[in-house]
This record gives C-alpha cells, sequence and structure tokens, in this order.
C-alpha cells in the first residue's frame, strides 16, 4: 500500500521572521480565523491556492517557501 503524502508547511518558522508574527495578526492579515492559521500550522487543513498565495505574500517570500511537498527536491 501507497503511504499518502502531505503538503508540509514552514509558517511558522516565518511568522517569527516576520518580527515575531503572531497567529493571530496572519489571521487578521489573510482573513481567516486564528484557529484556521493554527490548523494549516499543524498540517490538518490545507488553505486553497488563493490563501496559499495570500499567506506568501503577508510572509513576504515565494509560495514554495511556505509550502513543501515530500519528496520535492528544492
Amino acid at each position: 500500500m501507497v503511504k499518502p503524502t502531505r503538503v508540509t508547511n514552514s509558517i511558522r518558522a516565518l511568522r517569527y521572521t516576520r518580527d515575531e508574527m503572531t497567529q493571530a495578526e496572519l489571521a487578521k492579515r489573510i482573513g481567516v480565523t486564528r484557529q484556521t492559521v493554527i490548523a494549516i500550522e499543524q498540517g490538518r487543513y490545507s488553505p486553497s491556492l488563493e490563501l496559499a498565495f495570500q499567506i506568501a505574500h503577508v510572509l513576504g517570500v515565494p509560495l514554495d517557501d511556505v509550502f513543501q511537498y515530500p519528496g520535492e527536491e528544492k
């Protein structure tokens, strides 16, 4: 049986490089709840492509610096 792969993310680490941006601040800037940001950071929720781009924009990095696909060469 093939093990399912999950997209991972670096949101928590990137928030800290942005003057220690809080989950609440990120949530406000992208128009979601803090609970949604928590779920995305923990890998329990995959954001839409539009939301993923908004996250990357707010964090000031390219999309592939925020989200990674397991086994993907960088």
